[in-house]
């Protein structure tokens, strides 16, 4: 609807189509894969953690994203059938329920990831009073705020779209969560390489510097590959509302389906980073497949 009449016909650009059933493919396995790392956190005592529960937090956002692309092109399929009026009152508001689910998904990811960087930071710098600073309840309390005014937000963005103020800021909030998060790497490991040229003669500290410092990098994984699949989306979100006549502006648009793939695809991966950097977790699914079978 963002790509009017107008704008195709000044661009020489074809819409890229993905076919459903890769939509359904990449959203299931990212469904099932943050499910299994929810599960394994809830069964292995030992990941009773604020780091994992943190972890938990971002694999609820993964499931959210894959959940409102699933659902949006069922939608779709049932609008192509007939079953569905694209402009009635009922699916204005389902369109609106699903509109708020994606930037619930969206805000869910920034803060989850936020709140697992600021996690790092405690552990690494703080690591003799970590337990008193970042405690269970601590943690839990966080992850409440954190997902209330996810909630909150994501429905009055969803009821106010249309509306330039309600987009700016939103739009804004994505690059300036990143910057900030940026900031505290930068300044993280910084701080890290001085300590550690402190600590060298050390050996049991410099051992858990360096594990601490795979948490850090196994971060850095993480908002890379958020940035990937995310940041294409909301340039998507913005061209579409200041510039959707623009030549330009309607070539990208014309990759919305691929954008949208790739924001399953983020679910699928954050698992895998989490198996991959995690030897309690992948412990904890091998025990898990070998009771299945």
């Amino acid at each position: 609807d963002n790509i009017s009449d107008f704008s195709l016909n000044a661009t020489d650009c074809t819409q890229v189509v993905v076919p459903e059933e890769v939509f359904f493919t990449v959203a299931a396995a990212g469904i099932l894969e943050n499910l299994l790392v929810l599960i394994a956190v809830v069964r292995n005592k030992n990941l009773h953690l604020p780091m994992y529960f943190f972890i938990c937090s971002l694999a609820i956002s993964d499931m959210l994203g894959s959940l409102y692309k699933t659902l949006e092109n069922i939608f779709i399929i049932l609008c192509k059938m007939g079953f569905l009026t694209p402009r009635g009152d009922f699916e204005k508001k389902l369109d609106d329920a699903m509109d708020s689910m994606f930037i619930l998904s969206l805000l869910g990811s920034i803060f989850s990831l936020l709140a697992i960087a600021a996690d790092r930071y405690i552990t690494i710098f703080y690591a003799l009073r970590y337990h008193n600073i970042m405690t269970l309840r601590r943690a839990l309390a966080i992850l409440a705020i954190i997902w209330t005014f996810c909630a909150g937000s994501s429905i009055a963005i969803a009821l106010f779209s249309y509306e330039a103020a309600t987009v700016i800021p939103f739009t804004i909030l994505f690059p300036l969560m990143m910057f900030f998060i940026l900031c505290l790497y930068v300044h993280m490991f910084l701080l890290a390489r001085s300590h550690a040229k402190k600590i060298a003669s050390l050996p049991t500290t410099t051992v858990h510097q360096r594990t601490n410092m795979k948490g850090a990098i196994t971060l850095t994984i993480f908002l890379g590959v958020f940035l990937c699949c995310w940041a294409p989306f909301v340039l998507h979100i913005l061209l579409a509302r200041f510039c959707p006549h623009n030549p330009y502006c309607a070539c990208y648009m014309s990759i919305f389906h691929v954008n949208g793939t790739l924001i399953m695809c983020n679910a699928i991966i954050d698992p895998m980073i989490f198996a991959f950097r995690s030897p309690e977790l992948r412990s904890t699914f091998k025990k898990m497949f070998c009771c299945i079978r």
